[in-house]
C-alpha cells in the first residue's frame, strides 16, 4: 500500500538519564522535539507532549508534513543525523529529539522518547504509567500496532486474494471489538483514568480513519464503525486540548498522498469521524457546534 525507503535506517537511541553522570541528564530547556504533524508517531509524542505541560521546558520544532528530501527524509533535519552519525545511511527521519547544547541527536527512537518524556520530565503531569500497568499497556500497543495498523493495511492492500483480505479484516474487527469490551466500563482503556495506552490508542484509530479507510472497501468500513463506543471514544478524546490541536487533518492527506502506492477503494467516501468538528485550523478545540 505504501512505498517503503530502500534504505534501513539505523535507530540513533541514547537516553535521557536520572543525573549529570548520565550523559545526558534531564535539564530543562536543553533538548528538543522535532515533529512532522502528519506522523503517528510523531503525533504520539506531540500528544504526550502537551499532556505532561512541557510547553515550556522542552520546545518542539515543527517540520513540513511532507518529507522534501530526495531519500524520504527532512532536509532541516540532515545537519542533525550528520554531526550525530558519520555518513548516516539513510533519510533523516522524525521524529528526533535533540540536545540543543551540543546540536546532536539524542534518540529517533519513539517508545524511548515517549518513556523519557514520562520518567524524566513528567513529574508535575498526570500519571500516564500509573504502577501495574505496564505490561496491559504493552499488550494494547501490541493491539493497536497488530491488530489494526497491520490488520488494517492487509485488508486493503491490493493485489491480495479475497480469503486473505476476509482474515485480515476479522482481525482488525477483533482488535476493534476488544477495545469495545474495555470501554463498556470505563471511558478509558484502562481503569483508573487517562493513560498513555490511551494516546497509542487514539493515534491508532485516527489513523484507521484518515490513512487505512482509504483502501478498504464500502461494506468492510461499515463494520468498522459498528463500534460505537470506540468511536464516541475516539470523538471525545478528540475534544481533550492536548489531543485534538495536533491534529493536522491537511498534514496527514498530504503524507499519504506522497506515499501512498495502493488503489482507492470505495470506504474511502464513508467518513468515520468528522474530525473537524473539534479542531479548528486556528488549533482551537471546539464543540459540534463550532462554538
Amino acid at each position: 500500500m505504501y512505498a517503503t525507503s530502500p534504505h534501513t535506517v539505523p535507530s540513533l537511541r541514547s537516553r535521557i538519564g536520572r543525573n549529570a553522570h548520565s550523559g545526558y541528564p534531564a535539564v530543562p530547556h536543553r533538548y528538543r522535539l522535532h515533529l512532522s504533524p502528519s506522523c503517528p508517531d510523531c503525533l504520539r509524542i506531540a500528544v504526550t507532549h502537551s499532556l505532561l505541560g512541557l510547553q515550556d521546558v522542552l520546545p518542539v520544532t515543527v517540520l513540513r508534513p511532507v518529507p522534501d528530501a530526495d531519500d524520504g527524509g527532512h532536509l532541516a533535519l540532515r545537519p542533525l543525523y550528520e554531526s550525530s552519525a558519520h555518513q548516516h545511511p539513510g533519510p533523516a527521519a522524525a521524529p528526533v529529539l535533540s540536545d540543543d547544547w551540543t546540536g546532536r541527536i539524542v534518540s529517533t527512537h519513539t517508545p524511548d522518547i515517549l518513556q523519557d518524556l514520562v520518567r524524566r520530565f513528567g513529574s508535575a503531569g498526570p500519571d500516564l504509567h500509573p504502577a501495574g500497568s505496564e505490561e496491559r499497556i504493552e499488550a494494547l500497543g501490541r493491539l493497536c500496532d497488530e491488530g489494526i495498523h497491520e490488520a488494517a493495511q492487509r485488508a486493503g492492500r491490493s493485489g491480495i486474494d479475497g480469503a486473505a483480505r476476509d482474515a485480515a479484516l476479522a482481525a482488525l474487527l477483533r482488535a476493534l471489538g476488544t477495545l469495545e469490551e474495555l470501554l463498556g466500563s470505563s471511558d478509558h482503556v484502562l481503569d483508573g483514568g487517562l493513560s498513555a495506552a490511551d494516546v497509542q490508542v487514539w493515534v491508532a484509530l485516527v489513523q484507521l480513519d484518515t490513512v487505512h479507510r482509504w483502501h478498504l472497501d464500502a461494506a468492510a468500513v461499515y463494520r468498522i464503525t459498528d463500534h460505537p463506543r470506540v468511536w464516541a471514544y475516539a470523538r471525545r478524546l478528540a475534544a481533550h486540548p492536548a489531543f485534538g490541536p495536533h491534529l493536522d487533518l491537511d498534514a496527514i492527506v498530504q503524507r499519504h498522498h506522497a506515499r501512498c502506492r495502493g488503489e482507492e477503494a470505495a470506504g474511502a467516501a464513508v467518513r468515520i469521524v468528522d474530525w473537524g468538528t473539534h479542531v479548528r485550523q486556528d488549533g482551537a478545540v471546539v464543540g459540534p457546534s463550532g462554538s
